[in-house]
């Protein structure tokens, strides 16, 4: 019986026990998501309670190799406009915003479409906010429209890379308008201005926009991309990882704070294998002439210790933008400046004539003797030696002589009885007819001419004797790069080993830590790498036949290269003069090659010069002095700064240079024989392509200009809002638009207009 009386009220108990039980499990869910975990759920609630932004990763930094950094980072400031959020502010405060109509192009089939007038937008409700501050400047209002259009997932940049006091402006005034923001971003800063601007290259806005990521965050900042050269070729090991900031913003929409962040991961560091200082020196001796290029390189190795080309750039002036303006003058400049020519081909004139000359002494010709009566003749054609124009001859001579002297008539007979497959096969050897492979775009292959090679590119051409003839002697359709034959008077210094030349010599973490790739391998080879090796075909004496002909150039009386001659160091090298096709128009391009010291060779080095009369008065002296200075520096006789360097840029490009003199070298100008260039074919050059264009900003158009000051003054101000409104604080929107406006007053209670708006409280 009692169990029966007790029943009922032991149900009662339990049902009591389990709705404490739910509720316990309620509230204790509820401080699990609201406390416990209240940020991170907060976080993934867009465009409510919470916001996400992306902050852009920042870029590794690029050195030379001796840790001396040539590109680095900065702080920019700047004032970005998120149209979205700018057209619902718009249709909080005033309904639905204006409309524009453009035609668009969907599944093939044009079709009339309508858009927010975002620039209306801008103009009415942005713009005099920002003027009131003196804040607003001029932009080109059909970019923000194809922006909105087209790519409104990314903020439209209003103003780039402002300064500091503009910033500073914006800050005391907390420019609290929807959708403008002001964001730092890492940019780039070419620390020596225009120091190995054809190495380093530049950096932009990527060409497509990722908007399946962008779509994630409600404000992107996206990253940069590399352009051109080592920013581009190493971009996957320059480019960093972004980070987010998860930020509260209240239900009237204002920021109130950041809730956590997730800070953005550096790149790596590039570390080069040029020495600065090295390419400091190459660009100021190469800066004597309008249009050339230099390579320094270690012939032991392969490495790339200088690299230049004038004209030149700074790529500064593309960080953050270009202006329309400045971008058309660079690119419309005749002489090239975004062109990199030591990664040209160019007929490479009698510096050729060491490849006929191994050529010759794989085929056991070393101690051939032919006669130089003044030229050969081959079929229709007969083949003039330099020196006939001079009134002489070369008589009959030797290799080594042949090479002091540059005599025509010797090659064009030894590189006949060589024949073309010998030569086209030690040009092979010695990486003539490809590419590099080093981290530069554009870089082009020069030609390799053969039988085979003018079958596929002139069908109806035969191969003769007198193709060869031309070849000989670096003309005809043979085309190398300053950086190709750098690397083959580098092959003949060292004895025979033909190295790839280098220019990337490691990837760094800012710990210095060796990157490594997906294959768990360091990012770029550790070792020098061979392609080639002449001592397989060649014995130590046929290297020797023709080192010590080069050495003779320079050395001996009588030689083309004598302005090259350095006192107490013994240099060998070759000069060299072609015809060439420049725009269609024929051009003289000046050679000299050079390795040293003789015994013990530490640096080989190529100058071009388009435009030199000659390579031993022209190309010779640049070499000269770029080898000097090294050896001084070496030598602890020369302390070479680094120091901000300015654009190469001379006043007449394409002046016609006789030769070429330092007021400060005390150079013994020796009047030596000079070969000229001939009256050979003419070779058309192969030029490298300019790269890519970096982020041009396009002038301001008419929609886009701030109206001048006495235009803003005639404009109707709005009505001062009721007595009983004034000391309240104007709302988010109310910054943005202005206030409501109230209905019309009598006259007598009018404000007088207002100079510059306000905010109560606020200085």
């Amino acid at each position: 019986m009692n169990r029966r009386r007790l029943t009922p009220l032991l149900r009662l108990q339990f049902l009591g026990l389990l709705m404490m039980l739910g509720i316990a499990a309620i509230v204790t869910r509820l401080w699990w998501v609201q406390v416990a975990r209240g940020s991170e759920w907060t976080a993934k609630v867009r465009g409510s309670s919470a916001l996400t932004v992306r902050i852009p990763s920042v870029r590794g930094e690029i050195r030379d190799r001796n840790g001396a950094p040539l590109v680095q980072n900065r702080a920019s400031y700047e004032v970005d406009f998120y149209l979205p959020e700018m057209v619902k502010g718009y249709r909080q405060r005033f309904g639905r915003p204006p409309e524009t109509e453009y035609r668009a192009t969907i599944n093939g089939m044009p079709k009339d479409m309508k858009e927010a007038d975002i620039v209306h937008i801008v103009n009415e409700g942005v713009v005099p906010r920002l003027d009131d501050l003196q804040l607003a400047r001029d932009y080109n209002a059909d970019r923000l429209q194809k922006h909105y259009r087209t790519n409104t997932e990314v903020p439209f940049a209003y103003m780039k890379d402002i300064d500091f006091e503009t910033m500073a402006k914006f800050s005391e005034h907390d420019v609290g308008l929807p959708g403008v923001d002001i964001a730092i971003k890492p940019v780039r800063s070419y620390v020596y201005g225009a120091l190995a601007s054809h190495i380093l290259g530049y950096v932009g806005a990527p060409d497509e926009t990722n908007k399946e990521e962008a779509r994630k965050f409600t404000f992107y900042q996206g990253d940069v991309e590399g352009k051109s050269n080592i920013e581009k070729v190493m971009d996957e090991y320059l480019r960093g990882k972004p980070g987010i900031r998860y930020m509260k913003r209240n239900a009237k929409g204002a920021i109130e704070g950041v809730l956590r962040e997730e800070p953005p991961q550096a790149g790596g560091n590039v570390v080069l294998t040029i020495d600065a200082r090295i390419q400091m020196i190459t660009e100021e001796a190469l800066g004597a002439v309008g249009r050339g290029a230099a390579v320094v390189v270690d012939p032991n190795n392969g490495d790339i210790l200088a690299m230049a080309s004038v004209p030149s750039f700074d790529p500064n002036a593309f960080i953050p933008s270009i202006k329309a303006k400045e971008w058309d003058v660079l690119r419309q400049n005749k002489a090239n400046p975004l062109i990199n020519r030591a990664i040209s081909g160019f007929p490479p004139g009698s510096t050729y004539k060491l490849v006929t000359a191994l050529a010759g002494l794989r085929k056991k010709l070393g101690n051939a003797r032919y006669n130089c009566g003044g030229g050969v003749g081959y079929g229709n054609h007969f083949f003039r030696c330099w020196i006939s124009d001079k009134g002489g001859t070369h008589g009959v001579i030797g290799l080594a002589d042949a090479l002091k002297v540059s005599c025509n008539s010797y090659f064009y007979q030894m590189g006949n009885a060589a024949g073309i497959n010998a030569i086209e096969e030690t040009g092979k050897t010695l990486g003539l007819g490809q590419t590099t492979g080093i981290e530069i775009t554009n870089e082009q292959a020069g030609v390799l001419p053969s039988p085979d090679w003018m079958r596929i590119h002139y069908p109806r051409e035969r191969w003769t004797s007198a193709y060869t003839a031309n070849v000989s002697i670096g003309q005809g359709y043979v085309l190398v790069t300053p950086l190709q034959l750098a690397m083959v008077y580098a092959t003949v210094a060292n004895g025979g080993v033909s190295y790839y030349p280098r220019l990337v010599k490691n990837v760094v973490t800012a710990e210095g830590q060796t990157v490594l790739n997906d294959r768990g391998e360091p990012a770029v080879p550790q070792a020098p790498r061979v392609h080639g090796d002449l001592r397989v075909d060649f014995t130590p004496d046929q290297i020797a036949q023709a080192r010590a002909g080069l050495w003779k150039v320079v050395n001996e009386g009588g030689g083309t290269g004598g302005r090259a001659r350095i006192d107490g160091v013994q240099v060998a090298g070759k000069t060299g003069s072609a015809q060439a096709m420049t725009d269609g128009k024929s051009d003289t391009i000046a050679w000299f090659s050079s390795f040293a010291p003789f015994d013990n060779p530490r640096y080989a080095i190529a100058v071009m010069v388009q435009g030199g009369k000659g390579g031993g008065a022209v190309a010779a002296p640049i070499a000269n002095r770029i080898m000097e200075r090294v050896l001084a520096m070496e030598a602890g006789k020369l302390e070479q700064k680094l120091a901000w360097t300015a654009p190469a840029q001379r006043p007449n490009p394409f002046q016609f240079l006789e030769s070429v003199d330092y007021k400060d070298s005390g150079l013994n100008l020796r009047d030596e024989d000079e070969e000229n260039p001939g009256d050979s074919q003419d070779a058309t050059i192969q030029m490298a392509a300019a790269g890519a264009t970096p982020d041009v900003e396009p002038e301001a158009d008419a929609l886009g200009r701030v109206p001048p000051r006495a235009q803003r003054a005639m404009r109707a101000r709005p009505v001062a809002p009721p007595p009983q409104q004034q000391q309240q604080r104007p709302n988010f929107f109310q910054r943005l638009f202005g206030p409501r406006p109230a209905q019309q007053p009598p006259p007598r209670q009018q404000a007088p207009p207002p100079t510059r708006r306000a905010t109560p409280g606020r200085r």
